[in-house]
């Protein structure tokens, strides 16, 4: 770890702090709002509308993005309707605590903005029963903050692999220079302890840019996720729906690759009595599509962990209000941040590699 990363991860840790305390402002109000550390890390790691860069939620400073829906024809418009909108609040059953949600005004009207999703509402409100909005959603397919990411990720990938295909293009079989040397011995490891280690030799080499692709995705986007709690940053890696369609692509690709040998295996595993398959054949089923769900819950846990363990670290500043407690929270906080440098290479490995190891298994020829 070089003295700079340290630098920034105590940067970024001291950011944190700051932004905290523009976020929990409270303009224009004498009396000070309660800190809810639920609350607080959930905004830094959800999805959302908006990108805040800096200031009091919703009255700082932000980029709005484009809302696009498709409810009786194509309906785009900024989500600073949303968010500059009107704010209503209904009582809670049960409970005498409000729930709060924000109207639509101008192209918006007629929807209503509640923890990040969009509701049609019914004479102007949204009807809750549960806590949960019973309003119908329209098709939302809205440029939201992970989205905006991801494609930052794929474009960001794309110009760093293109301009390494490039120089070798140009250069042939020489010596790396730049970003090249840099990132040669990681495509390497990728090629010989990923995919040839685990798919048999003869095989390996045309599924070697699919295991390169997911492992500098989910090793880029976890990178850039490091400061989801910061202003500007995503949490993209730690959205259950990302590491879903990641895990999803694995699984197309073991089941399309799988050969004779090993549907034999699933449907007439060798040496086991006929009896035994009907319960084992229902198990070899399932166990088909508990892996690649292990990969999605196992990246999208443990990038979501670290998020939450800096963000309730820094939090015990705010809970104790006083600013004494940095000398325990910031350090430790700091450690973490550090450590999710590791994890997010690491995490990316793990993937790749199970990956391999499931694709290896459905290529494998029987063995005599």
């Amino acid at each position: 770890m070089t003295l700079s990363n340290l630098f920034k991860s105590f940067l970024l840790v001291i950011l944190t702090s700051l932004s905290f305390n523009a976020v929990f402002a409270n303009e224009g109000h004498k009396e000070e709002k309660e800190f809810n550390v639920g609350e607080m890390i959930m905004h830094h790691i959800k999805d959302a509308h908006e990108w805040h860069l800096f200031g009091p939620e919703h009255g700082g400073t932000s980029i709005y993005l484009p809302v696009i829906l498709v409810d009786g024809g194509l309906k785009t418009f900024s989500s600073s309707n949303f968010y500059h909108g009107e704010k209503d609040s209904v009582l809670a059953e049960n409970s005498k605590d409000y729930i709060h949600y924000m109207r639509g005004t101008g192209p918006a009207e007629g929807y209503a903005l509640f923890h990040e999703k969009i509701y049609k509402t019914e004479e102007g409100k949204l009807h809750f029963e549960d806590g949960h909005p019973h309003n119908a959603k329209p098709l939302d397919f809205s440029i939201t903050k992970n989205v905006l990411s991801l494609f930052f990720g794929a474009i960001l990938i794309l110009v760093i692999m293109f301009s390494i295909a490039g120089f070798y293009k140009k250069n042939g079989a020489v010596a790396p220079k730049g970003i090249a040397k840099f990132l040669e011995p990681i495509i390497i490891m990728v090629r010989d302890d990923i995919a040839k280690a685990n798919i048999d030799k003869h095989k390996y080499k045309k599924y070697v840019p699919y295991l390169l692709t997911i492992f500098f995705f989910i090793w880029l986007n976890n990178m850039l996720g490091l400061v989801p709690f910061l202003p500007g940053g995503a949490n993209l890696t730690g959205n259950i729906t990302v590491t879903f369609f990641l895990a999803c692509c694995t699984l197309i690709v073991t089941l399309f690759s799988a050969n004779g040998n090993y549907w034999k295996h699933i449907f007439a595993t060798p040496g086991v009595p006929i009896p035994l398959l009907v319960i084992m054949i229902p198990i070899e089923i399932v166990g088909i599509f508990t892996k690649p769900f292990a990969l999605m819950v196992r990246l999208f846990a443990n990038i979501t962990a670290g998020h939450i363990i800096i963000l309730a670290l820094i939090s015990i500043i705010f809970i104790n209000k006083n600013v004494a407690w940095g000398g325990l929270s910031v350090p430790m906080a700091l450690f973490i941040s550090v450590l999710e440098l590791l994890v997010a290479f690491l995490q990316a490995f793990l993937f790749s590699m199970l990956s391999a190891l499931f694709i290896g298994a459905a290529v494998e020829e029987a063995h005599h």
